[in-house]
Order: structure tokens, then sequence, then C-alpha cells
């Protein structure tokens, strides 16, 4: 499921950055609505997320491996459905996001927390936290290793000693560019069919996740479809961008449980202790 886990978030953003118009028709939103449409539905889209799971894996973690801290912050948060399950445990949680609709949606689920509109790979905090998460493998929204670096160096420099960065990650050799993944809702009378697959060259920095979204509404329907690039190393590259900065930690991309990854999947959570 992490395949269009990355491509529910992926075609909001993607949007928002680019303007993307939707195709000729009298009935058509335009882009900017489009885009709004989109927001407002990010929820539905994301229905079959499990937040609490991971949520209360990066709490557990941090108790294991942090400082006990509770201020807390999470890169990319979308419409904040970890900073809701995360407050429930006591963290004063605060959320960064470069799509302000959806942090106004945030805003409204998490009355109590605090939201800035910013860029993951260039941010300053105005006071350390103890947590910092990135769920739902956004660090590779970052676009380049040059743009990651910048976004790992925020992040060390926001936290607290002690402090811990937990974030997921795709392994770009073990991408299979056959798979593909399909996901379609009802609501209000429209469907929306959300399509989305990896593509990897086999060389390079850059990963691309293609992506089709198509609406339909009685007798009209709306298609979009593009390639999104994302930065894509593998694990071993990862580990050495965080090891100057961090003691890192691996794991199998189980939510339930702690497991030491094995180096087989290409999938992982990292926990990051700042040094």
């Amino acid at each position: 499921m992490f395949l269009f886990f990355c491509f529910a978030k992926s075609a909001i953003y993607y949007i928002i950055r680019h303007q993307i118009l939707s195709p000729p028709s009298e009935e058509n939103m335009s882009d900017n609505a489009l885009y709004t449409d989109l927001s407002g539905y990010y929820d539905l889209m994301c229905a079959d997320i499990n937040y609490q799971a991971q949520s209360n894996s990066a709490h557990r973690l941090h108790q294991i491996f942090g400082n006990g801290g509770k201020q807390h912050l999470d890169l990319a948060c979308g419409t904040g459905p970890h900073i809701s399950y995360l407050s429930q445990e006591g963290y004063q949680s605060s959320g960064l996001d470069i799509n302000q609709p959806m942090l106004d949606i945030a805003q409204q689920r998490c009355p109590n927390a605090y939201f800035e509109l910013g860029n993951m790979c260039a941010f300053d905090a105005a006071e350390p936290y103890d947590l910092i998460t990135c769920f739902l493998y956004s660090v590779h929204y970052s676009g380049d290793i040059k743009n990651l670096t910048s976004c790992i160096q925020s992040v060390h420099k926001a936290l607290n000693t002690g402090g811990v960065f937990c974030f997921n990650s795709v392994d770009k050799n073990h991408i299979d560019n056959t798979l593909s993944a399909k996901h379609s809702v009802m609501h209000d009378n429209s469907e929306f069919s959300f399509g989305s697959s990896w593509y990897y060259c086999g060389e390079g920095e850059k990963q691309t996740l293609k992506l089709s979204i198509e609406k339909t509404s009685a007798q009209h329907t709306q298609l979009w479809t593009d390639e999104h690039p994302m930065v894509a190393l593998s694990f071993n590259e990862l580990q050495a961008l965080l090891m100057p900065y961090f003691d890192v930690h691996v794991f199998e991309h189980e939510h339930d449980k702690i497991i030491p990854w094995e180096k087989l999947s290409g999938n992982a959570i990292f926990l990051c202790v700042k040094k």
C-alpha cells in the first residue's frame, strides 16, 4: 500500500506547485478549483491509511530512543491526522506544510496545534523540538539529494539534544516498474479514481511517480495525468547522508512491532537520534 500512500499526497502537492490545467469542457473546473476540490477530498482519498498505528509507532520509538520531551513537529503534515493522534499522547504538536488549504483543514481538526506554511527543505524553528516526524514517505518530496540534505540539516538544527527524527523511505533499488496501484471512491455523486506507479531507470537520483486523477460526474469526466519527480536513493546512501548528524536506527516497515531492518525489504522506518 505504500505506493498509494505516496500518491495521495503527491497528487495534491504537485497540482499546487504546477497549477495543472483541467481538460477543456464547459463543465470543467478551473485549475485552482480543481486543486481546491482535491484538497477538500484529501482525507477521503487517504481513508485506508492507518494514521493511528503510524503515530503510535513514532511515539513508542521516541519513548525508547528519545529524550522524553513532548515538543513535536510533523513535516508535510497535510490535514493533521498524525498530529491529532500524537496530541492525545501529550505532545505539544506543530505542523509544517507547503499547502495552505490542507493546513486550514488541519487547524480545524487540531485547534490547539500550531501550523505553519513552509518548505521542509529549508525551515527554522523558533523553539527546539524533541520529536520530528515525516510520514508517508514524504522525505522523497525533497526532489533531489541537495534538497534532501538541506532537509536533514534543518531537522538536525531544529531538534533538542537527544531528540529524534522519525520517517519512512523506499529504496530505489527495490522499485518494481511493473507495479501500479489504483483506488476509487464515491463522494457527492461523483467517482474519483486515483492511479499511480513508480518508475526508476536504474541509475541516478531521480525516480518518477506517474499519476492519474479522474473525476466522473453525470455525463462529464475530467482526467489529469502527469509525472512527478522525486528523490531516489538507496538505504545505504540515505544512511550516509544521515550519519554525520544522527545515530541511525533502521527498522522493518511494521507499525505494530519494532524489528531491526533485515536488509531485504525495500521499505523501512528510520529512527535518527541527534548527536
